[in-house]
């Protein structure tokens, strides 16, 4: 017999067009911003990622789903249809970074911290104390 609340997901989400679908059964890390070159140029302005065990994660719909090896010892998982950036996973596989945005909603998420504010673009600011998040003390 199992718990009801063992075989629901604590998560769902989803690329834009909806041919990748994934659902979470274990704990989400708060979201965490990243300013880094690599997340500018794949999501065309900040990264927002929330984290899983590789093991929560399950690939529901997955025929789209492709991944690029964005630098040595990463890969980045996109829908190859839509072009949608769901998941970070470093090698070897620690966790696996998943897109706030490709989440449903409720997420029960918050923003927890910045990181790589040394790379971020010229065109903003972060201000911390309107948002609340703080920076990250190793950057890179």
């Amino acid at each position: 017999m199992t718990n009801d609340d063992d075989a629901r997901p604590r998560a769902t989400g989803s690329c834009l067009c909806g041919s990748v679908r994934f659902e979470v059964r274990g704990a989400l890390r708060d979201v965490v911003i990243c300013h880094c070159r690599f997340c500018q140029r794949m999501h065309t302005h900040v990264g927002a990622a929330t984290a899983c065990a590789p093991s929560d994660l399950r690939i529901i719909s997955g025929r789209t789903l492709r991944w690029y090896r964005s630098s040595p010892g990463r890969r980045r998982g996109f829908c190859r249809k839509c072009g949608s950036s769901l998941f970070w996973e470093p090698t070897p596989t620690t966790h696996i970074s998943i897109s706030a945005g490709s989440l449903d909603r409720p997420t029960g998420l918050k923003m927890m911290e910045h990181i790589f504010l040394a790379q971020k673009g010229d065109y903003y600011e972060v201000n911390f104390e309107k948002n609340g998040a703080q920076p990250w003390a190793c950057e890179a």
